[in-house]
């Protein structure tokens, strides 16, 4: 049998989309891992034998197919010997719109109609093998989030497997890492909330977010949310950080400002005093649950803990305004606050009918800022202040450039 190579997955679907992909994947028809090794691949894949080309670095993957042998999703066995075919390797691959190949002259081998499925923008599974892997329950997720700009959607014969692999257990064998990992990259799609709406609906977010979860079906005040739910006012923050930022810090901490409201005592509702306190606990669970970047948590908390006080900012006095600058140390990591404003600005806009309203809040808190991050302390300094006595003295010069902008407006 001759050794034959195709582009595959992303690459050839990304092409056929028009949309440029930056990774190009191949996989090898007919070959030994010997045979690879000897022409100056090296070997990188652990679990089944995926080479990088010597020069251009391109993962290259013999032709395998592979069998359940275990709960979870690493509990596969892989054959990858010389008489797996292209199309049994393109068979085990999740959607059919990254089950197509392209050969060396160019030519489209298409055996699972992926073309019609990306022509007519669904997602679709290739075989019922489908549910033997539950992290393909994220995967599709994410694609449908990350697609949804071009108008796909998921077939619904997938999300009725989406959620069989959810009622069968598997779900709950995906380790918290793994799951990141398809969190942070939804995160920076044009539509993340696409992705917690299809996890949503199949089960998934109760079982790996159920801090989000549980906010779906909670009451807010009318007056100020005319969404009234929480669940969906916390997406539709989610849909205007997009908008305001690319960052995933700032994306992931409008997705976590407001867990405080699913923890809201019931004789309480629709108000939800002091969830901004209540929020701290939950945030921490997920960061730690997830294991996320400092950064991450770090803004997230901010947001979590002081989003009231950005929106009540013309109510606070000055002197309050530099307290809370200097609890969200604000003076040290000025990049961090501004991501802090960012995040806040897409939680006024995360409501019905005021998505496109101009809000003085950013506007405001960073004249304060400015105003007070720009005092002249050289005079301070020269009179021999240190520790405590300085930082006294600081803040009263901070204090008083905010009042100033305050009534000058």
């Amino acid at each position: 049998m001759s050794i034959k190579i195709y582009a595959v997955g992303g690459f050839v679907r990304d092409q056929l989309l028009g949309i440029t992909s930056k990774d190009k994947d191949w996989v090898v028809v007919g070959a030994t891992a010997e045979q690879m090794l000897a022409q100056g691949y090296k070997a990188v894949g652990k679990d089944f034998p995926v080479f990088l080309h010597p020069k251009t670095k391109q993962e290259y993957a013999l032709a395998r197919t592979e069998r359940k042998t275990a709960a979870g999703y690493t509990g596969f066995s892989f054959n990858a010997n010389t008489n797996v075919t292209l199309e049994d390797d393109l068979m085990r691959r999740d959607l059919t719109v990254n089950a197509i190949a392209q050969d060396e002259q160019g030519n489209i081998i298409d055996p699972y109609n992926g073309q019609q499925d990306i022509k007519d923008r669904i997602l679709r599974h290739v075989s019922p093998a489908f549910v033997e892997d539950p992290l393909r329950v994220l995967r599709v997720a994410r694609f449908a989030a990350r697609f949804a700009y071009l108008g796909f959607t998921v077939a619904e014969e997938t999300r009725l497997l989406m959620q069989q692999i959810v009622q069968s257990g598997e779900i709950d064998s995906l380790v918290a890492e793994r799951v990141w990992q398809e969190l942070h990259a939804t995160l920076q799609t044009r539509n993340p909330e696409v992705f917690f709406e299809l996890l949503r609906e199949c089960g998934a977010l109760k079982i790996l977010l159920p801090e989000l979860d549980c906010l779906f079906g909670v009451p807010q005040t009318k007056e100020y949310h005319p969404e009234i739910d929480t669940g969906i006012h916390t997406l539709m923050v989610l849909e205007q950080a997009v908008k305001l930022s690319t960052e995933p810090d700032i994306r992931f901490a409008a997705l976590l400002h407001d867990l405080g409201k699913g923890l809201t005592p019931k004789n309480e509702l629709p108000k939800h005093i002091g969830h901004e306190h209540r929020g701290i606990k939950p945030v921490k669970q997920v960061c730690n649950r997830f294991k996320t970047p400092k950064s991450f948590r770090e803004l997230a908390l901010i947001v979590t803990e002081y989003h009231l006080n950005y929106h009540r900012i013309e109510e606070l006095k000055p002197k309050t305004v530099v307290k809370y600058l200097q609890l969200m140390d604000a003076f040290r990591r000025p990049e961090r606050f501004e991501k802090f404003l960012l995040a806040c600005e897409a939680d006024s806009r995360g409501r019905t009918g005021l998505e496109n309203k101009k809000f003085k809040q950013p506007i405001i808190f960073r004249d304060y800022f400015k105003a007070a991050n720009g005092v002249d302390y050289s005079e301070l300094k020269e009179q021999g202040l240190q520790g405590k006595d300085f930082a006294v003295a600081l803040n009263l010069l901070r204090t008083k450039a905010i009042a100033n902008i305050k009534n000058f407006n």
